[in-house]
């Protein structure tokens, strides 16, 4: 069962939501909050899996509001939802540590979907703004600017580390590693936390950009 937190200024909407989603056998709205600082005082309380953010809200929006909650809760999923696809919200929000980005005009069926990636360590984005993300994120990738890692943390990385890395790298989800390297999610989940805290990283995001700057993504071998 998926934890779902749902904070939307509008309340016609946040109450649309908890109707449509409630539906959902695998979902279970444990509360809807109608700003960001409700929301972190709602969270702590019920700590959520997945997070439903509005972008654009009165007094606080939702990419500060992403910031918040990874700065607390780091594994709590960010889910990202808004009527416009504004890059500047857009690439603040990823920055910041959201999961998922969708456009309030997908299907039930497309955030039930995006809830339940995310909750297992994947990704979502909205196909009208996918190709930008993907752009952005390899100008990232290939910029002058290369991510600084631990020096010591690296050389100490495994063939079964960088075998993870690699596949973080080309945007898998913890499902989909877990399938390819034959291994389970609990011990996905682990190898990358622990490479997280070997290379003093701050997320996945970081992680995968690390991958393809260092072009791990691209080797078969690995130290």
């Amino acid at each position: 069962m998926t934890r779902v937190l749902i904070v939307d200024d509008q309340e016609l909407f946040r109450e649309s939501l908890k109707v449509v989603l409630s539906v959902s056998p695998s979902i279970e709205v444990v509360g809807a909050a109608s700003g960001v600082q409700e929301a972190l005082k709602s969270a702590a309380a019920c700590r959520p899996d997945v997070v439903l953010m509005d972008i654009r809200m009165p007094g606080m929006d939702g990419v500060e509001g992403t910031r918040l909650f990874k700065e607390r809760w780091p594994s709590t999923k960010i889910v990202v939802l808004t009527t416009f696809d504004d890059d500047e919200y857009v690439f603040g929000a990823l920055k910041n540590g959201a999961s998922g980005y969708l456009l309030k005009g997908s299907s039930v069926s497309e955030l039930s979907r995006a809830i339940q990636i995310v909750h297992e360590g994947g990704a979502m984005l909205n196909p009208e703004i996918a190709s930008k993300a993907i752009q952005q994120f390899s100008s990232m990738a290939r910029g002058a600017a290369t991510l600084q890692v631990d020096q010591q943390g690296e050389a100490e990385l495994s063939k079964s580390e960088w075998q993870v890395i690699r596949t973080v790298g080309r945007g898998l989800s913890n499902k989909e590693i877990a399938g390819e390297l034959c291994l389970s999610e609990g011990t996905v989940r682990n190898t990358i936390s622990g490479i997280l805290g070997k290379l003093d990283l701050r997320d996945r995001t970081q992680l995968a950009i690390w991958a393809v700057q260092t072009g791990a993504v691209n080797q078969g071998m690995f130290p």
